[in-house]
């Protein structure tokens, strides 16, 4: 009925994605401190800096220093994040997996968020992939506002094909369709990444979950369900849009707790150890003092649950 998978790859966004978000910078050491945590955790991708220049998001501005002290267990891929072929300049100088460049669908997230248009940055596609392709770097085309985007609305088929045709052209080893606003619906997700899948078979896709309204679970079960080949969240639904209208705090990532609480309970395995994700999010809770947006975090789980006892 449901046509979900027995397993399902979960990339972890929250010390890029997430702290991004944050004004109160933690300390490289920090950062260091919570990737060894999270690769205990059983995490296989995790995305730990972004090459954004520093004045842009000071809080990430250590990303070489990040990535010259964390550990290197040869089974875990590590990804970060250019917005530009500067960044990409940068993190060819790294060891590094794996570099995601995001575009968006739509013009005007694309002039607030990078400062051009989509063609502007599609235009760039080249000269990032020639870089990450010699320095041995993997390239994930991330297609911000792939469904739906502020101040415009629903984005059409065509314009989130025309990134991924890009993409293609130029040798990018996967894409993954964002729910940038955290308003998509399931329904959205299912059809925009079925008809990915279908239209461009050979190509790997992703799905990187926002979540305003609460529809972040359903999305990820319709990303599931339509053949998503992964799924993105970050510890404790840390993440945001500073450039969004309104209270950025209302918009965070699927919080990857409340995604592996949800994927264990359907017998979906991840090969991540919910309790140690749970003691990584609440470090980062109490450090960051960022909104709890986690269910988790708020409600406990269903074994706690059952576990209770009636007063």
């Amino acid at each position: 009925m449901w046509n979900l998978p027995e397993r399902a790859r979960v990339v972890e966004v929250g010390l890029r994605d997430g702290l991004q978000a944050i004004e109160t910078p933690l300390s490289t050491d920090r950062k260091i401190a919570i990737v060894s945590e999270m690769i205990a955790a059983g995490f296989k991708e995790i995305e730990v800096a972004s090459f954004a220049h520093p004045k842009v998001l000071p809080q990430l501005a250590d990303a070489e220093a990040v990535l010259a002290g964390i550990p290197r267990p040869p089974d875990v891929r590590f990804r970060a994040l250019v917005p530009n072929a500067r960044g990409a300049l940068r993190a060819a100088k790294c060891e590094l997996d794996e570099l995601t460049f995001v575009v968006p669908a739509e013009d005007g997230m694309a002039l607030k968020n990078q400062g051009t248009t989509t063609d502007g940055l599609l235009d760039q596609l080249d000269e990032i992939r020639e870089v990450s392709g010699g320095a041995g770097q993997r390239l994930i085309v991330a297609v911000a506002c792939a469904f739906f985007s502020p101040c415009y609305g629903p984005v059409s088929k065509d314009a989130r094909d025309k990134v991924v045709r890009k993409a293609i052209e130029v040798g990018a080893d996967g894409v993954y369709l964002a729910t940038t606003t955290g308003e998509e619906t399931p329904l959205e997700l299912f059809s925009g990444i079925s008809e990915t899948k279908h239209d461009f078979p050979d190509l790997e896709v992703g799905a990187h979950l926002h979540n305003r309204n609460g529809f972040a679970p359903a999305n990820a079960l319709a990303a599931l369900s339509a053949g998503a080949d992964w799924l993105e969240s970050s510890v404790a639904g840390l993440g945001g849009d500073m450039w969004f209208p309104g209270d950025p705090s209302v918009l965070g990532n699927m919080a990857t707790e409340d995604l592996i609480h949800l994927l264990d309970g359907m017998g979906i395995s991840t090969g991540i150890d919910l309790n140690r994700v749970r003691h990584i999010s609440e470090g980062l809770i109490e450090e960051t003092k960022f909104p709890v947006s986690s269910f988790v975090s708020r409600g406990g789980t269903r074994e706690e649950l059952a576990n209770a006892t009636w007063d």
